[in-house]
């Protein structure tokens, strides 16, 4: 074959390096913005749990009875800032007039903030591992409670940071 009919190899597609480099600024903004928010924040203490658990179940006022606790003992309570245990925790710790930090995540027809973030205090993240960050950088402690897959990572991934 000669070398006129070789195939020509394939030109790089540069709109996707575009694409990645420019993503690199919507990191950056997460990051900053999170750190004129938490910027005060400590010490607090991260609160894991399902989304599902209802409001009056027992794991849903185990957590509303920590994290009020948690508050009273000068703690900041974050959690994922969605329904269930979530919920109960930063409803427990604006009961006792704690900071109660939501960092929700944009998914869509997923989580929506509920309504015991601190005002000022209710961050939503569009990239995983930047809210997974925060959630370690800020706490002195974690709550585990019961939870589906989300929970699991959240807890494994907070075990390999500790170690």
């Amino acid at each position: 074959m000669t070398e006129d009919k070789l195939p020509k190899p394939p030109m790089p597609d540069r709109s996707f390096n575009a694409r990645e480099a420019w993503r690199v600024f919507g990191i950056m903004s997460e990051f900053v913005d999170a750190t004129e928010h938490l910027a005060n924040i400590r010490p607090a203490v991260s609160v894991f749990g399902s989304a599902r658990v209802a409001p009056g179940s027992h794991y849903y006022q185990l957590a509303e009875q920590v994290s009020r606790l948690l508050s009273d003992a000068g703690f900041a309570v974050i959690s994922g800032g969605g329904p269930g245990v979530m919920e109960a925790a930063n409803k427990g710790a604006s009961l006792a007039r704690g900071k109660s930090i939501g960092m929700n995540i944009s998914l869509p027809f997923e989580q929506f903030a509920n309504p015991w973030i601190s005002p000022k205090l209710s961050l939503e993240f569009h990239y995983f591992f930047m809210r997974k960050f925060w959630f370690a950088y800020l706490a002195k402690a974690l709550v585990i409670m019961p939870g589906g897959f989300g929970t699991v990572d959240e807890l494994m991934e907070m075990l390999t940071l500790h170690q």
